[in-house]
């Protein structure tokens, strides 16, 4: 039997496994891993799977989010069960033509600064856990901002860009879209949120500004509901998302010190 190494008491690695969830300093037994180690990555192997294949309990989720006074309506996009969504990512962009008129009976006549869509994406795991805390930390901050909210929308095999059709349909202002990310073998419930300002039909993922990896061990639903306001209040404030914000938040202020340097002036 091949005798394990250990590190020395001042190897730097010791302190990598108190910094990361990543798989390091796992040590070996013989040529291969420890038993431990083996077991645990086939743990998270099969954890991953299940995120993936497994749909969200969307009755469950509604019934959650009616507890916190929030209307829910549901949609679907055009894939018709987990196997077509996962090797058709296109249909999972596209909203149904049913959900489409289901939409615009909500529509209230004057649109909505902002619609949130919660999609399955690639982790239901992800959704189930962290998709309705965040909403929670996130509505009163909207109030805040003085922004109407469109009833939260559940869309079923859904993808990031179906935010685009089910915000041209609210005529919404802008979309956060709560989507479970890939799950990796480190985490199988990160939510990731992606911001868009004028949801169109068509967007490039360059319009879109993502706050990610919302989840116990990772961004709490607290700090990812404030960065996310905050990007709104810009965007609100610019029209403008995705790579193109920064510049327009720098030009927005440049004009505004000009104006105020103007007044001074005068």
């Amino acid at each position: 039997m091949v005798e394990t190494l250990k590190p020395a008491p001042n190897d730097k690695t010791l302190n990598l496994k108190d910094m990361t969830d990543a798989r390091v300093s796992l040590g070996r037994h013989g040529a291969g891993l420890p038993t431990r180690a083996q077991l645990a990555f086939l743990l998270d192997h099969a954890r991953a799977r299940e995120a993936v294949w497994t749909s969200v309990d969307r009755p469950s989720l509604a019934n959650r989010l009616n507890r916190l006074g929030l209307s829910v309506v549901n949609v679907e996009s055009m894939a018709r069960d987990r196997i077509i969504y996962v090797r058709r990512p296109d249909l999972g962009r596209q909203l149904s033509a049913e959900s489409a008129v289901r939409l615009k009976q909500k529509w209230t006549g004057e649109g909505y600064d902002v619609a949130i869509i919660v999609a399955d994406g690639l982790s239901s795991s992800a959704v189930e856990l962290n998709a309705v805390p965040l909403i929670e930390a996130l509505v009163p901050r909207l109030e805040s901002l003085k922004l109407t909210a469109a009833p939260i929308i559940l869309a079923n095999q859904a993808r990031v860009a179906i935010g685009d059709p089910v915000g041209e349909a609210l005529e919404a202002k802008l979309t956060i879209v709560l989507v479970g990310e890939r799950p990796g073998l480190s985490a199988a419930d990160s939510l990731g949120a992606y911001i868009t300002y004028g949801p169109t039909s068509g967007n490039p993922d360059s319009n879109r500004n993502c706050v990610s990896n919302i989840r116990d061990g990772g961004l709490s639903a607290t700090e990812a509901a404030e960065i996310i306001s905050t990007l709104i209040r810009d965007m609100m404030g610019t029209r403008v998302s995705g790579v193109g914000l920064k510049a327009a938040i720098a030009a927005l202020l440049g004009n505004q010190n000009c104006s105020a340097k103007n007044k001074v002036d005068n």
